[in-house]
């Protein structure tokens, strides 16, 4: 049952229209990728995260061991991933950030981004790693 509770508050969460009685609940597809990198363990563990940045505001230089899901809730927040282009993911778009790949996240508005991140793991591994 708590597997069922988890899957109705996070539609609910993404898409507030299949909360209203409208018949049959049909979620938008808000993100579709092939990734590699998953965890192969026979278990995984599941966070889901927020995280709000102010203006101004940049996460550490860091990597993930695993891909990253980030749905943006309001405003715009800028990735720049080393050897790629920088790319800005606004209020609801979504994007997978890639293992292994060093990078840092900005808020470049005049607005606080609200980010919700969903990340499969082997289970106690940690969110990010810290590169210096």
């Amino acid at each position: 049952m708590r597997k069922l509770n988890f899957s109705i508050a996070f539609v609910a969460l993404l898409s507030p229209a299949l909360a209203q009685d409208h018949g049959p609940a049909r979620p938008d597809l808000l993100l579709k990728e092939v990734v590699e990198g998953m965890p192969r363990g026979e278990k995984q563990e599941i966070k889901v995260l927020t995280a709000t940045l102010k203006p101004g505001d940049r996460t550490p230089f860091h990597t993930h061991r695993f891909p990253v899901t980030t749905y943006i809730l309001e405003g715009a927040f800028t990735l720049e991933m080393e050897g790629r282009p920088p790319v800005t993911i606004k209020a609801g778009q979504s994007m997978v950030e890639p293992p292994n790949v060093k990078m840092t996240g900005y808020n470049r508005a005049a607005e606080p981004v609200k980010i919700v991140i969903f990340y499969v793991s082997d289970p106690d591994a940690p969110f990010l790693d810290v590169v210096h």
